[in-house]
C-alpha cells in the first residue's frame, strides 16, 4: 500500500495538471468572446446546459453529477466573467433560498444584486442595470408563485433557464437547545413547509412570520430565546449555528425558479416552452385551445390558471410543454394552439433544468 507522502504527491502532480488545463480553457474561453460577433450574449444558457450533460453523462465516479455539475459550473462562471462580468438581481436579501438559487446556476463570479419585490427583480433587467434575474415561479408544496406569473403577462422579459432548487430547512439560534427557544421566524411558506416537525419538537415556541428567510437568521441573531428556519447561507451570513438540518416536512421540497433576461435561447436537445394563454368565452374552449397539442404529440407538464389582473371574471393559462419552439411539432402545436386562443404569449424556449 502506498504511504501518506506519496499520495499526498500524486494529489499535487493531478491538481498541477488541472490548474494547467484550467487556465488553458480560459484562454480558449477568450478567444470564443474575440470570435463572437459584436452584441452576441455572453451568457448561452443551452451551451451551457449542453456541456453540462455531457459532462454528468461520462461522470466515472467516486463524484456525484450534482457535485461535478457544481464544479463545472464554477469553471464556467470564472471564465466567463474574464470577458465580462454578469450582474444578477434576485429576489432578496442576501441569504434567500433566491440568492442560493442564483449561486448554483451562475457560480461565483458574478455580481449578486438583492432586491427587495419580484417587481423589482424584473425591473433591472428591464432597465439594463441587471443582465439576468433569478426569480421563483412554483414550490412542490405550496404551488405557484403569482407576482411572478402576473408579471411575465405583460412584461417583455424571456425565461433564458429554469433552476431546480432543493430547498433544506434548518433551524438555527445561538440558544444552546430548543429548551430556551420561545418563538421560530420565518417567511410564511418555510413555517408551513415545516409545520408538522415544529409540532412536534417545538411546539410551544410562536411562530412569527417574516418577510424572508434570511430576516428570520438576522433576527434569531440578536434576538434571545429565538430561532430562526432558513437555508444554510442565511445561516454562514448571520453566524447563527444550525442546531437541526433538513427538519421540511416533505423530503422532496424543490422549488423552481426562473432566470429572466432580454435574449431568445437556442435549442439544447432537452427544452422546454412557457406560454401564457387566453381562451374565448364559449363551450369548450379550453379544451379546444390545448387540444392541438395532443394531436401533434406534444406533452403539457404544468397548467395554471390566473384571474386576469385587469379584467374581472377573466382567466389567463399558464402551461409549460417539453420542446422548444424550433422543433418541428412543437412549432405546428403551438400554431393551432394560438388559433384557438383570444391571447397567446410565448415567455421563452429554455434548457430543461440540469442538476
Amino acid at each position: 500500500m502506498p504511504d501518506l507522502a506519496a499520495l499526498r504527491t500524486q494529489i499535487d502532480a493531478i491538481d498541477d495538471q488541472m490548474l494547467k488545463l484550467i487556465c488553458q480553457r480560459a484562454n480558449i474561453a477568450l478567444e470564443v468572446g474575440h470570435v463572437k460577433l459584436p452584441g452576441s450574449p455572453l451568457y448561452r444558457p443551452e451551451r451551457e446546459a449542453m456541456i453540462l450533460r455531457r459532462i454528468q453523462a461520462a461522470n466515472p465516479g467516486p463524484l456525484s453529477n450534482d457535485s461535478v455539475a457544481r464544479i463545472f459550473r464554477e469553471v464556467i462562471s470564472n471564465c466567463m466573467a474574464l470577458e465580462q462580468p454578469l450582474v444578477i438581481a434576485f429576489l432578496g436579501p442576501e441569504g434567500t433560498f433566491s440568492h442560493a438559487a442564483a449561486s448554483k446556476h451562475f457560480g461565483t463570479a458574478p455580481t449578486f444584486e438583492p432586491c427587495p419585490t419580484i417587481d423589482e427583480a424584473f425591473r433591472q433587467v428591464e432597465a439594463k442595470t441587471a443582465d439576468y434575474a433569478v426569480v421563483p415561479v412554483v414550490n412542490s408544496t405550496e404551488g405557484f408563485v403569482g407576482r411572478t406569473l402576473d408579471l411575465s403577462i405583460s412584461s417583455p422579459l424571456k425565461v433564458c433557464a429554469e433552476i431546480d432548487f432543493r430547498v433544506q430547512q434548518n433551524l438555527m439560534s445561538v440558544e444552546p437547545s430548543l429548551d430556551t427557544v420561545t418563538q421560530v421566524y420565518s417567511h410564511s411558506q418555510s413555517l408551513a413547509q415545516t409545520a408538522g416537525w415544529l409540532a412536534r419538537h417545538a411546539p410551544n415556541a410562536a411562530r412569527v412570520p417574516v418577510a424572508s428567510n434570511a430576516e428570520a437568521a438576522r433576527l434569531a441573531s440578536i434576538t434571545p430565546g429565538s430561532a430562526a428556519i432558513a437555508g444554510e447561507l442565511a445561516a454562514a451570513r448571520y453566524n447563527v449555528p444550525i442546531l437541526f438540518r433538513n427538519i421540511e416536512d416533505s423530503p422532496n421540497n424543490t422549488t423552481r425558479f426562473w432566470v429572466l433576461g432580454r435574449q431568445d435561447v437556442g435549442a439544447s436537445g432537452n427544452d422546454k416552452t412557457s406560454l401564457i394563454l387566453a381562451a374565448p368565452n364559449r363551450p369548450g374552449s379550453v379544451v379546444d385551445m390545448i387540444e392541438p397539442l395532443k394531436r401533434h404529440g406534444v406533452s403539457m407538464t404544468h397548467f395554471e390558471s390566473r384571474p386576469s389582473p385587469d379584467r374581472l371574471w377573466e382567466y389567463y393559462f399558464f402551461l409549460d410543454v417539453q420542446g422548444h419552439t424550433s422543433d418541428a411539432t412543437v412549432a405546428a402545436a403551438l400554431a393551432d394552439v394560438k388559433a384557438q386562443s383570444s391571447y397567446f404569449k410565448i415567455v421563452g424556449s429554455y434548457p430543461a433544468a440540469v442538476l
